[in-house]
């Protein structure tokens, strides 16, 4: 067995946050000096044509020495944006009646580029 794969079976305390598709896994570990260290796992799942799916996960390991500052920029990172933006989530992807400030700027049919300043180019000539 990989040491990796020794140091992720040493789980101590866990805590999971499931945010749409996107779930978190805050996970106390030890090394094999029995020390501890956090590791944050973000998984997401993605949903294939056929129907099946996969998961892709992105993994933060977080050790004491960096606890303060983490915590400090963490803080100071979420308190600026709910300070500008505030707690409402705005977005296309979470709001189904969003509508973007430059929606009414719509480009009219006549306004859009002629197809004829497009050069046709087969992939043969590539």
């Amino acid at each position: 067995m990989r040491e990796n794969d020794m140091l992720e079976k040493e789980e101590i305390f866990s805590k999971v946050l499931r945010a749409g598709r996107r779930t978190y896994f805050f996970d106390v570990r030890a090394t094999k000096a029995d020390d501890y260290y956090i590791t944050i796992t973000e998984s997401k799942k993605f949903t294939e044509a056929d129907g099946s799916f996969h998961f892709k996960k992105h993994k933060v390991y977080l050790y004491k020495e960096d606890f303060a500052a983490f915590t400090e920029i963490l803080e100071e990172m979420t308190s600026y944006v709910l300070n500008h933006k505030g707690e409402e989530v705005i977005s296309e992807r979470h709001q189904k009646d969003f509508k973007k400030e430059y929606a009414s700027d719509k480009i009219e049919d006549d306004e859009l580029p002629s197809t004829s300043s497009f050069t046709d180019i087969e992939f043969d000539d590539i």
